[in-house]
């Protein structure tokens, strides 16, 4: 479809195992921009909870793994976020239209190892 992907790893909250998610994101400068949509279903996806339990993970692009931390973003840095997504590809308006719930929008930075 065109639209850039990577993949994020990340510790599962329960399991405490390596869980791997291929999602869209989109960047700005150095830091990576990822939705918890789960394309409008009621819960969010467990990538998302993984995350909220334990803000490191990894995410490969091109065949490099880049150690990041995560941050949750809220009020406006979330909505602006959230609008570029739209911008990029619109079905992410859809998916918000279908559910009740906030969608989650996260910030990822290269962590230093």
């Amino acid at each position: 479809m065109g639209v850039p992907l990577l993949l994020l790893t990340t510790t599962g909250k329960k399991t405490g195992q390596p869980r791997t998610t291929p999602l869209t994101y989109m960047r700005e400068g150095d830091r990576l921009f990822l939705v918890g949509s789960n394309f409008g279903r009621p819960h969010h996806p467990a990538w998302s909870e993984n995350l909220l339990a334990n803000r490191e993970a990894t995410v490969t692009i091109g065949g490099a793994e880049i150690p990041v931390n995560t941050t949750l973003l809220t009020g406006q840095e979330a909505e602006k976020v959230f609008e570029q997504f739209v911008e990029y590809n619109p079905t992410y308006s859809v998916y918000k239209t279908r559910t009740a719930r906030n969608l989650r929008v996260f910030a990822l930075e290269r962590r230093q190892t």
